[in-house]
């Protein structure tokens, strides 16, 4: 622990007690049953991973009509949040802490997934590039999506409200908006995907307005400090585009600053002349979460400097379901396997070892 003296000091993130600062990261791994419904499988694997300060569980859909994966997990049903339940209680019989990141993937979908009658929605109708895997028809493109109306887009923001009280209900310690990645907020808010004419589109102001709304509607919910926002600046992944990003979020922070919200949980930017954590720094005024591409090293260096509260982790939770003891002895990392990152069943998932069981 010596080594890392910062990264294994405890924080307090709004109403989140962390006993360090390592967190895990919302990875899709696409483990619950074809209801949504998390099982056995997942409580083992979140459970195995206890030990993080905090785990941000994996983007899970608000409404049906927000579904964008196969076997991608809800918080909409009661069979889903009983089922959320055991994984929430697994993880704090091992004392650690879980919030739940809630994604609505608004144009990324399809109804080969979603079930006949559950419309792909978005701020305008302008279908994605690419294609998504389905377990009933193989790769299939995107749906042409159908255009939230504004009485729809604010119905669509209290299903967002009952998301982090559903996820308290199943044992959370609170909830996470997905705000980067191609998913509807970022639908919102990038002049490429959104062509509104309403109160929801045109100006950036208007355009980060439904983000915004979200975490509002959250924090009156289950309190603001129980409620986080994660972004990425110029993130393009799922055929995004935006006139300026950085412009965009500078403007979503400003929104979002007052809100009292427990942290932002800020991905490197793409493009390496673009500092999203100093913009994170400059913008929130609050508690910043970084991520991508740290080790243990550079993870306590950067909380050392002052520049984030605690840094999270990703693929190197994936083969290492005991990186907090790694990262605290000096052990080495394993390897995970890309194959096995969507497939069903426990391969990939569940079985890699911890460092006891690995020869030297």
């Amino acid at each position: 622990m010596a080594a890392l003296p910062h990264l294994f000091s405890p924080v307090q993130l709004g109403e989140f007690s962390l006993a360090n600062r390592i967190v895990m990261a919302p990875m899709t791994r696409n483990r619950a049953d074809a209801q949504g419904v998390p099982g056995a499988l997942m409580v083992e694997h979140y459970a195995q991973r206890a030990e993080a300060g905090l785990i941000v569980a994996e983007g899970t859909w608000p409404s049906a009509a927000g579904q964008a994966y196969c076997r991608q997990p809800g918080i909409a049903t009661a069979a889903q949040i009983a089922g959320w339940r055991k994984v929430t209680d697994a993880v704090h019989a091992r004392g650690g802490s879980i919030v739940l990141q809630i994604m609505h993937a608004g144009r990324i979908g399809s109804h080969h997934i979603k079930g006949e009658g559950v419309d792909t929605v978005a701020p305008s109708a302008i279908r994605a590039a690419g294609e998504v895997f389905t377990d009933s028809a193989g790769m299939q493109p995107y749906d042409t999506p159908r255009a939230l109306t504004t009485d729809e887009v604010r119905a669509v923001v209290a299903e967002h409200a009952q998301a982090a009280i559903n996820a308290r209900e199943a044992g959370f310690d609170g909830v996470e908006l997905h705000c980067t990645s191609g998913y509807l907020p970022m639908q919102f808010m990038c002049s490429g995907t959104n062509q509104r004419t309403d109160g929801y589109g045109g100006s950036v102001a208007n355009r980060v307005r439904f983000a915004v709304e979200c975490l509002q509607a959250m924090a009156a919910a289950i309190g603001a400090g129980r409620v986080g926002l994660r972004f990425r600046v110029g993130n393009s992944y799922n055929d995004i585009q935006d006139e300026d990003t950085v412009a965009t979020h500078a403007e979503l922070l400003r929104q979002v600053s007052g809100l009292g919200l427990a942290y932002a949980h800020v991905m490197r930017a793409e493009a390496p002349e673009v500092d999203a954590f100093a913009l994170a720094r400059d913008g929130f005024g609050g508690e910043l979460i970084l991520n991508d591409s740290f080790d243990g090293i550079s993870a306590d260096a950067a909380i050392a400097m002052g520049q984030c509260a605690a840094v999270s982790f990703a693929r190197d939770f994936i083969g290492n379901p005991d990186l907090v003891r790694r990262l605290r002895d000096g052990l080495p990392l394993a390897r995970f396997d890309r194959k096995t990152l969507y497939t069903p069943g426990a391969a990939g998932y569940t079985d890699y070892p911890a460092a006891e069981g690995v020869s030297a």
